[in-house]
């Protein structure tokens, strides 16, 4: 018998055991023995704009059936009046590696927070310390903030794995001085970055983070050509803080990502732009414009919207010096809110930062509010959150440890409300239809990931059966975010379940804790 024939035959009985058969011989679905059944949601397809009433059956972290039949399970959601979503993936967080961060990111619908514009290094350290204890699914770049922090200076000595945490803990005892921002490196050296970077992705990472933004002066065209390389090489994304913040020439945010598109033309590789609106600002549009024309002429190329007008960032930015903050952003000190007091800048405490904490967290004005606006609401963006560690009020010390409460709690509220705050524009607004929110929080990240060399990323995303079963449950009525720069904790509401891998993680509005169904999501080098 031919081995197409024995296949055949083996696949027509497991379809056989798994839909049953009825007393007269004939075919059932399988209405029982699930983990987890949700019953009478609304359920939302993304990929195939599916959008009617069904039960969902899951079994062994994957969606089993969707179907009209009436399903049991050893546990029971009860669905009426919500929409059943794919679970939201953040490409851009920078909260994914501690406790509380998963915490307020579940709270928000998060089920795949990603650190891929900071990235981490080392890499392999970055994966270990979240090995079998990760609410979420997690995943990171290699960092080229943090190699080339390791390489400007020998001083450095990190305990998180990541540049961006180190810079804002100020208890951080990584001597971290800022050196990536403007350390210019040789030839040489730049063939020793790529040989690390190398090492990064062979130990699991999903592409290069890269924030030129920060390091404008030190960055040189060689060594993002390298990272675009290196990215065609590998098939895989490099995701970009882009080199300007300015709507004046000679060196407009348009420039920033004209830089890397040119690199991606020649060698190759995807490219995601984050924040798009913030190195644009009211040039937001032709950028936008100009991406979109690439993709049409075959480069893989995406930008990003986060639904604020504000920022958030350390003081010592190279955009918020103010020869450009002033000058090509339009803004003053004034515009700038030192986190740990809640305080506007003066120029004399911005200078006094600039010697003695260039690292302090704080808030910017940046694009006008109706840009912003309307780029969140283009089908060709995706949403992310630029999520930051928030700071607690009454000690200063960064919110990390999974039992810290909500409430008290400083910084950018992006964090926390950032999907929430984008289905209540929706809502409120009419800001886009419902479907399209939902795939620019899901699917439109997984088809791009999984484009450029992910191809775990296949099966998230995605409400069908055969996908994984990262799902999340929001009423589109009642669905809020709730944080404000006051209080930037205060986790969003209206979002009462959520499951990552098919684990309820999110029960009630509660997220359950000692609970660990996260698995990493790496690239195969």
């Amino acid at each position: 018998m031919k081995k197409n024939t024995l296949k055949s035959i083996a696949f027509v009985a497991l379809f056989l055991l798994f839909i049953g058969c009825d007393d007269a011989g004939n075919t059932k679905q399988k209405t029982t023995g699930f983990d987890v059944v949700i019953l009478n949601g609304r359920v939302m397809d993304p990929e195939t704009d599916f959008d009617e009433i069904r039960n969902v059956g899951i079994k062994d972290g994957q969606i089993e059936i969707i179907t009209l039949e009436n399903i049991s399970g050893k546990d029971t959601i009860d669905a009426t009046g919500h929409v059943v979503a794919p679970g939201f993936i953040d490409i851009h967080s920078h909260i994914s590696d501690v406790p509380f961060g998963q915490k307020i990111s579940l709270r928000d619908g998060v089920t795949t927070p990603l650190d891929m514009e900071a990235g981490a290094y080392p890499v392999d350290s970055w994966y270990g310390k979240l090995e079998g204890k990760s609410q979420t699914n997690y995943g990171a770049t290699v960092s080229a903030a943090g190699i080339r922090e390791q390489m400007a200076n020998p001083h450095y000595d990190t305990k998180t794995s990541s540049v961006l945490l180190d810079a804002f803990d100020p208890h951080s005892c990584s001597h971290l001085d800022m050196h990536f921002t403007s350390w210019r490196p040789n030839d040489a050296e730049i063939d020793t970055m790529e040989q690390m970077m190398e090492e990064g992705l062979s130990q699991g990472a999903i592409g290069i983070g890269a924030v030129t933004g920060y390091m404008t002066k030190g960055t040189t065209s060689r060594e993002t050509m390298m990272w675009q390389r290196l990215m065609g090489k590998h098939n895989l994304a490099t995701v970009l803080h882009g080199r300007f913040s300015s709507q004046n020439p000679p060196a407009t945010g348009i420039l920033g990502t004209q830089e890397m598109l040119a690199s991606q033309a020649a060698y190759g590789g995807g490219l995601y732009v984050c924040h798009i609106h913030q190195q644009a600002l009211n040039l937001t549009p032709y950028i936008l414009d100009l991406v979109e024309t690439c993709r049409e002429k075959g480069q893989d190329a995406v930008a990003a919207i986060y639904p604020y007008w504000q920022g958030s960032t350390i003081a010592g930015a190279d955009y918020l010096k103010p020869e450009n903050y002033q000058e090509n952003m339009g803004r003053h000190f004034d515009d700038i809110i030192e986190v740990a007091t809640m305080k506007h800048l003066t120029k004399e405490r911005y200078e006094e930062l600039m010697k003695t904490n260039p690292g302090t967290s704080v808030i910017f004005g940046g694009v006008e509010e109706q840009v912003m606006l309307k780029a969140l609401a283009d089908p060709r963006t995706m949403v992310e959150s630029d999520a930051v560690p928030l700071t607690i009020t009454a000690t200063g010390n960064l919110a990390l440890d999974w039992d810290t409460p909500y409430e008290n709690l400083q910084g950018h509220p992006r964090g926390a409300g950032t999907h929430a705050k984008v289905l209540r524009l929706v809502r409120e607004q009419n800001l886009m239809p419902l479907m399209l929110a939902i795939s620019k929080m899901s699917y439109m990240q997984a088809q791009f990931l999984e484009d450029n060399g992910l191809d775990v990323m296949a099966t998230k995303g995605r409400i069908q059966e055969g996908m994984d079963a990262d799902i999340t449950i929001f009423h589109p009525d009642q669905v809020k975010d709730n944080a404000t720069f006051e209080q930037g904790g205060l986790p969003s509401t209206g979002i009462p379940y959520v499951l990552v891998n098919g684990t309820i993680i999110v029960k009630d509005s509660k997220v359950q804790k000692g609970v660990y169904p996260g698995k990493p999501i790496k690239s195969v080098y």
